[in-house]
């Protein structure tokens, strides 16, 4: 029964083809083409399925790359800040130096700039120590400032370094002039330990008439420094013992707790 089954289908295939090919050329033109139009979609599908893994590769490929690239410009971004941020600094320096300088010019003193390169542990407030020494012709007594006001005096040299003893320390009294109609003179001396911006001026003279914002410089009276540098101001005054002189209390000008430079002031 199957072998019939075979022997009529070769029989239809052979019948078929007869008939294929003994009808007209253009009949079997039109034929073949509505054949190769039934299995084109089938071909094209085919070739599309193997298409895929190489199309899902190329886009596979540029993402990476893509995602390296980004994260390369993050980097040079980065670097780029860093850049910015060492600019500005730079910048910021240059015109910390050019306003130094241009308020050297300014003075008539002979001026050197020195670095603090150290603080008291001890008492980190009232000395420092600075790079220069002897070998910069630093000597001992000479007056340390800063652009806003007095800083203190160098009490000991070495060969690239000194110490200076600041303002508020019982080792740096100086002698202050107030300016006023009177011009009251009074000696600047040590400071309490709970706010390092102030002094106390006293001394003074019992009748002195002392306001608050007055401004208080170096007298130029004992010969380490010279008239005219800026103290501080007056924030308050009393008198004491039963009026026989006054006592105040002065704004540092200088802030001492944040000293990075300082002049080195020369006769």
């Amino acid at each position: 029964m199957l072998k019939r089954k075979h022997y009529l289908a070769l029989g239809a295939v052979v019948l078929a083809a007869l008939l294929i090919f003994s009808l007209p050329q253009r009949a079997t033109s039109r034929l073949k083409l509505a054949v190769s139009s039934l299995f084109l979609p089938l071909f094209g599908l085919l070739h599309t399925a193997q298409q895929l893994p190489v199309a899902a590769a190329d886009t596979v490929m540029p993402r990476s790359a893509l995602l390296r690239e980004i994260g390369e410009l993050r980097r040079q971004n980065e670097r780029l800040n860093i850049q910015l941020q060492q600019a500005a600094a730079t910048a910021q320096e240059n015109d910390q130096l050019r306003a130094l300088l241009g308020w050297q010019r300014q003075t008539p003193w002979r001026l050197k700039l020195a670095n603090v390169v150290m603080r008291d542990p001890a008492n980190w407030w009232r000395t420092v120590q600075i790079d220069l020494g002897s070998r910069d012709g630093v000597r001992e007594n000479l007056p340390v400032l800063t652009t806003d006001g007095l800083v203190g005096r160098v009490t000991s040299v070495g060969l690239t370094r000194s110490q200076v003893v600041l303002l508020g320390d019982p080792y740096c009294r100086v002698s202050a002039l107030v300016e006023n109609p009177a011009h009251d003179v009074g000696i600047i001396t040590a400071s309490g330990p709970l706010d390092t911006s102030l002094v106390e001026l006293t001394y003074l003279s019992g009748n002195a008439v002392l306001k608050p914002g007055q401004n208080v410089v170096t007298s130029g009276e004992g010969g380490i420094y010279p008239r005219g540098i800026p103290i501080g101001q007056i924030v308050d005054s009393q008198t004491v013992e039963y009026g026989l002189y006054t006592e105040a209390r002065v704004k540092l000008s200088a802030n001492l707790g944040a000293l990075e430079q300082v002049w080195v002031l020369f006769p």
